[in-house]
């Protein structure tokens, strides 16, 4: 007897948690969001998180993004700075985040 209301107990709690709903399969992240849990955001400047480009949006400036004391500028190349403000250096696409350049390579 034991055993038959632990069985139906635990089909009962298997059932619920059929029900509960989930991001349908397949589903982006959100395109923003304020911070990331692992990367700290940018000092002295406005930005959000992109999940899918993997780094800091800076908010005001065009194609500014920083992920890990690093700022990358797209400008018909790419190039970094530890500053918003440069000096810029150039790099290849082996110096950007994996996700912002695929974000470039697109357009």
């Amino acid at each position: 007897m034991k055993r038959l209301a632990l069985l139906g107990a635990l089909s009962l709690s298997l059932v619920g948690c059929a029900v509960q709903p989930s991001a349908p399969v397949g589903s982006l992240p959100p395109v923003q969001q304020p911070s990331h849990p692992r990367y700290a955001p940018p000092p002295g400047v406005a930005s959000h998180w992109n999940p899918a480009l993997g780094v800091y949006v800076v908010e005001g400036a065009r194609d500014l993004y920083y992920r890990e004391r690093i700022f990358y500028r797209w400008a018909s190349g790419w190039s970094w700075s530890p500053q918003p403000g440069g000096p810029w250096r150039a790099t290849d696409s082996s110096g950007i985040p994996p996700g912002l350049y695929r974000h470039y390579q697109s357009r």
